[in-house]
This record gives structure tokens, C-alpha cells and sequence, in this order.
């Protein structure tokens, strides 16, 4: 070719268009990324080495896995998200990774209120380690640390974080305490700072875990803010590369045993997940026989799944290997799954001494109780292990044993291990506004501005603000109407019913969702057998209360407490057995017992105290400053220190706010009537 035929050549460049045969604007470059991206998680799908658990899902079943939470860019450990393309939908996506399942809270003004150090009280709480004391608390550098101390530091902080770690081969690790700090510090590795954390180790459940609390700051002051995905998958993807890396990855053999082991649970499993993404419209076709031995397993397992789903109607086969999953299939497996886990907690919680009880004597509470229960505290926990919130199981008088979730820490404060309660719904009492409405209303109609008249005439109103006063009334009436209980017909005039304070009562129990809860026995029956104070089983046997006591379990028990609490009156001389049998016990028995304790107790405390003590009589003038509380087998018991002695009166919760302040009042017939700040005749 001649050098005129090269210098001919010219490239001539055709009409820009799509690169594809559909005709249409040109793609951009995130939509082909998506699209490759497609494909490859399609390739990797029908891999047949990766576990279906472990498979990213098709498009259309499900979110695509690239990583897209809320603030993927936001907060530390987003370059982590990035970089392994992860999000808050991850499991596990590497062949052979150990599984952990991680629980992460953020909890915002986690001190107010003391839900903090609540919640740190409790990881700590006897039996959760591994001997079966009460857990350690320890820290990056020491093996018991102060919680008190981490508490402090965070105090100011505007929120804390919470985590559970998990692993499933937990008690297969050498070391849980090392674990979690190799865990923590690559955590502080991925967030670029150094956290204030502490940790308790739990070994009360088939999983061995870890609890871990982390204080609101970063290493330089400033507020510690989280990825989002960072949390949710993040943390789980470094809590399985430390457990792979010391147990190794999952065999073969591991993985068939584990799943097998999933056949017959009676709760959401990993096998039900896979069918679940799977199905087609809940529809699994099973009729095509895999060449490949995993393959073949999976649909093995599959198989005897569903058969043990269709016994439990949550499954049905329309034509051989044709499958129909129920849409009730995972809450329905879910719920079961808890239910067993709170049973299992419940005859824990028993113990040898509960003896063998039925599982159909367990009542599972979704809310406060419709009725008092009497019965004696076996468990006390956390409801969520992430939050404040309380579990207590009771043991009931009647017979059956009852689980109740949800109650403020406060309500339980003083039901301990082995106390005898009552819990039901919260009692609809009257409140004295309502009563005042009702007593100035005429023919059913109030007015402000005559009860205003009214205060002002009878000038009893503290402080003289009577506007005030009657506006506080006008308040809870807006609030009732609200509730469609009273109307407004205008300013000066609120149509009132006859029945406004049982209606207002009944308003304020409904808006109650908390259980009340009274402590009847703050000890055990062992103790009140041989107590020298008033106890509950003494006020049993006063009144003759023996129906509602079961002829097994608790309620037998508690019969059988009465009888030897009986004879030990008759031996102190407390109680006589006539003839014919019948008891006769001692005047005022009650009194006697609750003044003989008082009077040991306070000559016990005398002696640390180093002032003399007095005991209170009725009808007697007590003042001076409420320095604390002693607990009693009579019930609890307020201290009264004056500079040259001291005194030990009922105690009643209305007091506790005036703790180190001066106090006043009158005993009055076992109670006290007091008198607190600028309020007169507060009784209680």
C-alpha cells in the first residue's frame, strides 16, 4: 500500500446513539453499575457452594444488597459500609463465616430517670455468670472495672449505645472476655476513635453473650455518632471475622449438623428463611431433583421442613413436591419460638423447689394482669436486655405461674427474689379535683368563675392563688373532654355527668398501663416462720384465708408455712389450742409483733449509730430529718434522726422526696399523717 493510499484513509463517525437495540435516552453510568451489579449478585446466586441462607436475594424478592441506609455517608464507620459494599440487611454472605447475631441501641438521655445505671444494675444481676454469681463488669483494660465510675464519666453524654453480641459457637470460644476486646477494638479501629466502654459476660442462657455499654463521646468530647449501617451489619460482620478467624470456618459436617438440628424446631429457622425468599407468591417447587450433593441436601431439608410445618398447619403440599407456604408462616413460628424461650425461662426460674409443674399452668401475661395476682417472686430481668424495662415471674397462690413483661424498674424497686406480692391493673382511685367539680356543679354545669367566688369565701387555697387554683380545675376538665367525658358548652360553663369521678377514675386507670404492684412480704416463707414481726402469714392466719390456696405448688406451700407459723406462736405464747382444737391468738397480735421487732431492730441500730433509740407511740408528734429506710419482716420502716435520738415510723413512698430534709407528722394507728413544707394534715 502506497503511502497516498494511507494519507487516503478517513474515519467517518456514524450518529451517536444507545449502545443497546432499544431506542431511548442513553443509560447513565450508575444505572449500567446497577445493572452489572445485577448480574453478578444473579451469578452468584446460582453458586452452588454458597448456602441459600448466605445468597443475596433475586431482584424483586427483596432489596438489592448494595448499601443504601439512612446516613451511609453520615457518621463514623461509613468507610467501612462503603468499602465492603455492606448494609443493615447483611447475613452472613461468606461461605464458612461463623454466625453472631449482634443487637445494637442507641438509647437518647439514657440517665434520665436512672435508666442507665437501672440497666447496668441488671446485666449485673446474680446468676448470669458462669459459676452462677452475679456478672462482672470489665472494661479494654481491667478485669473489674467501676460502674459507678463509667457511669460518672457519661453523665452528660446525649445519648448511650447498647450492644449484644452473640455467637453461636459461643461456648466453643476460648476466651469471651478476650473476644469482646479484640471485637471493641477493631470496632474503635473502624470508627477512628477510642470509646469508653464496659462489658459483662452472660452464661444464663444456651448462647453464651456479652453485654456491652458505650459511653455517648468520642475520644476528642464531641458526641459519638454512628453509621447507621454501620450498626446494624457492620458490627455484625466484625464480631463473625473474629469468631471465624479463631473457631475457623463452618465445615461441611458443622453445617449439615446445625441445620439438620433446625428440622423440628418449633420457631422461625434458617431453612424457613431460605423457603420464604424463594417462594414464588409462598409457592415452592420442589420437583426438580439437583445434581449436585448440596443441592440435593438443601432440597432434603427443605422437604422435611415442610413436612413438619404441615403438621403444624403453616404448610400445604397441593401435588407431590408442590408446596404452599402459609402467610402466617414466620409470625406465627416467631411467636412460638418466643413462647417456648418463656417457658423454658419460667421452670428455670422455679428452680428444684418448684418441682415439676405442667406447662399449661403457665400464663403468659401481653399486658398488666386483669386481676390481682398473689404469688411469690422466682425471676426478675430484663424484658429486653437492651432496655429498663422488667420481667417478673410469679409464682401464684392459686396454682399457675404467671409471666408478666413490661414494668418500670421503680415499680419493683422492693420486690426482690423470694418476696410475696400482689400485681394487677393500677386502682382507679377518685381524685379530689373530680370530687370538688362535682360538689360546685349546679344541675349539671360547672362554672370557673363560681368556684372562683367560692375559694376566695373560704380561703383555704395554700398561698392564696386562687386563680390558680380554679385554673388547674379547668385544666383536668380539658383533658376529660378530650376523653369525651365532660363538654364545654363556653368559656364559664362545662356540662358535668352525675357520674364524673367514677368515669374519671376509670379514665386515669386506662391511661395507667403499668401494673401496680405492693409489696405483701419482703422475705420468703422460710423466714417469716420464725420471724419475731408482723408477717404476711400472720395476717393470713388472723382472717382464716385458705381458699384461695392451691393443693400443690406455691399454694401448698404457703399452707403448709401457715401451719408451722401457728405452732410457733403457740411456743412463744403468742397463741393457745383449746380442747377442741381451735386456735385463740393474742390481743392486737399484729401490733405486738410489729412493736417487738421495732423495738429489736432499733436497739441493733442504736449500737451503730451511736444515739439512743425511742420508739414512737400513737397519737405522738414525730419530727426531724429522714435520713433513710430500714426493710422489715412488719413491712419497711422510715428513720427519723433528731441530734440526741432517733425513731423508726411506717414508711410511705410520698416521703421519699423529702430524704435528708426535716419532717413532721403524727403516728396515727400504724400509719402517719404528715406534715411536709407549707402542705398541712397530708395524710397518707
Amino acid at each position: 500500500m502506497s503511502a497516498d493510499d494511507e494519507n487516503r484513509f478517513r474515519p467517518k463517525p456514524g450518529r451517536i446513539r444507545s449502545d443497546t437495540p432499544k431506542a431511548g435516552k442513553t443509560k447513565s453510568f450508575f444505572t449500567q453499575v446497577k445493572k452489572i451489579t445485577r448480574q453478578h449478585q444473579a451469578a452468584a446466586s446460582r453458586d452452588p457452594s454458597m448456602p441459600s441462607s448466605a445468597r443475596p436475594s433475586s431482584p424483586g424478592r427483596s432489596r438489592a444488597v448494595v448499601a443504601s441506609g439512612k446516613g451511609v455517608k453520615r457518621g463514623r464507620g461509613a468507610s467501612f459500609v462503603r468499602a465492603r459494599n455492606i448494609s443493615g440487611q447483611w447475613h452472613h454472605r461468606q461461605p464458612g463465616s461463623r454466625r453472631v447475631m449482634v443487637k445494637p441501641l442507641s438509647v437518647r438521655a439514657a440517665w434520665k430517670g436512672g435508666r442507665a445505671r437501672a440497666h447496668l444494675r441488671y446485666v449485673q444481676r446474680d446468676g448470669t455468670s458462669r459459676d452462677g454469681e452475679r456478672g462482672r463488669l470489665y472494661s479494654a483494660t481491667e478485669d473489674r472495672t467501676d460502674g459507678d465510675a463509667f457511669l460518672d464519666r457519661g453523665k452528660d453524654d446525649r445519648h448511650q449505645f447498647r450492644f449484644i453480641v452473640s455467637p453461636e459457637d459461643g461456648a466453643e470460644l476460648a476466651d469471651l472476655t478476650a473476644y469482646t476486646r479484640d471485637f471493641m477494638q477493631q470496632v474503635e479501629a473502624d470508627l477512628g476513635t477510642k470509646l469508653d466502654w464496659v462489658a459483662v459476660n452472660h452464661y444464663n442462657t444456651g448462647h453464651p453473650h456479652v453485654h456491652i455499654v458505650v459511653n455517648g463521646r468520642d475520644d476528642s468530647g464531641g458526641d459519638l455518632v454512628i453509621n447507621g449501617d454501620y450498626l446494624s451489619a457492620g458490627l455484625r460482620e466484625r464480631a463473625s471475622e473474629l469468631a471465624s478467624l479463631e473457631l475457623g470456618p463452618v465445615t461441611e459436617i458443622e453445617q449439615t449438623r446445625k441445620l439438620s438440628a433446625e428440622i423440628d424446631q418449633d420457631r422461625f429457622t434458617r431453612i424457613d428463611r431460605a423457603m420464604a425468599e424463594e417462594a414464588d407468591a409462598r409457592f415452592l417447587d420442589l420437583r426438580h431433583e439437583p445434581a449436585e450433593p448440596r443441592r440435593q441436601f438443601e432440597r432434603t431439608l427443605r422437604l422435611r421442613r415442610l413436612g413438619k410445618l404441615e403438621k403444624m398447619g403453616l404448610a400445604t403440599e397441593h401435588a407431590p413436591a408442590v408446596w404452599e407456604l402459609s402467610k402466617d408462616m414466620e409470625p406465627a413460628l416467631r411467636e412460638l419460638g418466643e413462647r417456648g424461650d418463656i417457658i423454658r425461662t419460667m421452670q428455670k426460674a422455679l428452680g428444684p423447689q418448684g418441682g415439676e409443674r405442667d406447662p399449661m399452668s403457665f400464663q403468659i401475661h401481653d399486658g398488666v394482669p386483669e386481676t390481682p395476682i398473689f404469688g411469690r417472686v422466682v425471676d426478675k430481668h430484663l424484658s429486653d436486655e437492651l432496655g429498663e424495662n422488667l420481667t417478673i415471674v410469679v409464682d401464684g397462690i392459686e396454682g399457675r405461674t404467671h409471666h408478666i413483661a413490661g414494668i418500670a424498674p421503680e415499680r419493683l424497686e422492693d420486690a426482690r427474689i423470694g418476696s410475696i406480692i400482689e400485681i394487677g391493673p393500677a386502682e382507679a382511685a377518685a381524685r379530689p379535683s373530680d370530687r370538688t367539680i362535682t360538689a360546685i356543679a349546679e344541675d349539671g354545669i360547672y362554672r370557673p368563675s363560681r368556684h372562683l367566688e367560692q375559694a376566695k369565701f373560704e380561703g383555704r387555697v395554700p398561698g392564696g392563688d386562687y386563680e390558680g387554683y380554679v385554673d388547674a380545675h379547668v385544666r383536668r376538665l380539658e383533658a376529660l373532654r378530650r376523653a369525651g367525658i365532660v363538654e364545654r358548652i363556653d368559656t364559664d360553663q362545662w356540662r358535668i355527668p352525675d357520674d364524673l369521678v367514677s368515669r374519671a377514675a376509670a379514665y386515669d386507670a386506662g391511661r395507667d398501663r403499668q401494673a401496680s404492684v405492693r409489696v405483701l412480704s419482703p422475705v420468703d416463707l422460710g423466714k417469716q416462720i420464725g420471724s419475731d414481726g408482723a408477717t404476711w402469714l400472720d395476717r393470713r392466719l388472723i382472717h382464716g384465708e385458705t381458699a384461695d390456696l392451691a393443693p400443690a405448688g406455691f399454694g401448698q406451700q404457703v399452707r403448709e408455712a401457715m401451719d408451722q407459723r401457728r405452732e410457733h406462736h403457740i411456743e412463744q405464747g403468742d397463741a393457745t389450742r383449746a380442747r377442741n382444737g381451735r386456735i385463740f391468738y393474742r390481743r392486737s397480735l399484729l401490733a405486738t409483733l410489729r412493736e417487738r421487732e421495732v423495738a429489736r431492730v432499733g436497739a441493733e441500730m442504736a449500737e451503730s449509730k451511736g444515739l439512743p433509740f425511742r420508739t414512737a407511740t400513737d397519737g405522738e408528734n414525730v419530727s426531724g430529718k429522714f435520713t433513710g429506710t430500714v426493710q422489715l419482716s412488719s413491712g419497711k420502716f422510715a428513720v427519723v434522726e433528731k441530734s440526741h435520738e432517733f425513731t423508726l415510723v411506717p414508711w410511705r413512698p410520698i416521703i421519699d422526696r423529702q430524704l435528708g430534709r426535716e419532717v413532721m407528722g403524727v403516728v396515727q394507728g400504724g400509719s402517719v399523717s404528715w406534715q411536709l413544707g407549707r402542705q398541712r394534715g397530708l395524710s397518707i
